[in-house]
């Protein structure tokens, strides 16, 4: 029997982007801090549906342990200081 999927967001972060559909279907990009079954929590950049009746449905995303997301702020920094000097 399969196994149940289990998560929750331990901590939300921000919303990158958000947008409605004229069916009342919310999309959003957003960070959160989330707990997949019993793992440790990870950052997870992940794009959100919440449907006409309430329900939220995750999509496509990409999760990221501390260490990783410590070196994507290194990348956005230099990238910034980057951007900066053109």
């Amino acid at each position: 029997m399969p196994t149940e999927f289990k998560y929750e967001i331990e901590q939300q972060f921000g919303t990158l982007s958000s947008s409605q559909s004229s069916t009342g279907t919310s999309h959003s990009k957003e960070v959160n801090l989330i707990a997949y079954g019993d793992a440790e929590p990870k950052y997870d950049i992940r794009n959100w549906t919440v449907n006409a009746d309430g329900t939220k449905r995750m999509g496509k995303g990409i999760t990221l342990s501390r260490e990783e997301m410590n070196e994507l702020k290194k990348v956005l920094d230099d990238m910034e200081e980057e951007l900066k000097g053109e």
